[in-house]
């Protein structure tokens, strides 16, 4: 049926239809022609699209490669943290200990531990994995960890007074928190505000 639309037909004297050989062979020739123009184009789209495709693939493999070879030791360095907490917690149960309280051999230990400390300090640092400053600085949630509320009425409340484990950074990311007390009003204080509310509302 579509070949006897595309094809012109004449009338003959008998009244019968006769096929003109000449415009059916312009037809298909013109059909074949628009067949190889739509192919050309399909391809064009799929080339440009593989060339995108491999385009992104290759940007994520920069973004990859650079992330491996800044934050490649991320892991290494965290668990490397442990060395620094446990030189600190061995640090404090000997200043503890009343037996050694004051002598020799302890001041030359801890001594000892303030040079290893400050040395895996330093380490870390031109890796460029840095400790967070804590103390006395506002409570950040990006940086920090509150564990407990203490009660001091000179420092503004949410102030950081006490640090209970170092947090570090590694370039801009957070390698660990730290881990801190936060200051908190005096309960006493909130009272005596509240009295002396009601107080200037009586008079």
């Amino acid at each position: 049926m579509e070949k006897e639309q595309n094809q012109e037909t004449e009338i003959n004297e008998n009244n019968e239809p006769v096929i003109n050989e000449k415009n059916d062979t312009e037809n298909k020739k013109e059909f074949s022609e628009k067949s190889e123009e739509e192919k050309i184009l399909d391809l064009e789209d799929k080339l440009a699209r593989t060339l995108a495709e491999m385009e992104n693939q290759r940007r994520r493999y920069e973004k990859e490669k650079e992330e491996a070879f800044e934050y490649g030791g991320f892991a290494f360095a965290k668990e490397a943290l442990n060395l620094i907490d446990n030189l600190e917690r061995s640090k404090k149960i000997l200043e503890n200990d009343e037996s050694l309280k004051d002598s020799d051999a302890l001041k030359k230990t801890l001594e000892h531990f303030d040079i290893i400390n400050k040395d895996l300090i330093s380490i870390f640092s031109k890796n460029n994995i840095k400790p967070i400053e804590s103390l006395n600085k506002k409570l950040d949630p990006n940086l920090h960890q509150a564990m407990m509320e203490i009660e001091d009425d000179q420092k503004e409340p949410g102030t950081i007074i006490q640090e209970i484990q170092k947090g570090f950074t590694i370039k801009d990311r957070l390698l660990r928190p730290s881990l801190v007390g936060v200051s908190k009003k005096s309960a006493n204080k909130d009272i005596k505000n509240e009295e002396n509310n009601e107080n200037l509302e009586n008079k």
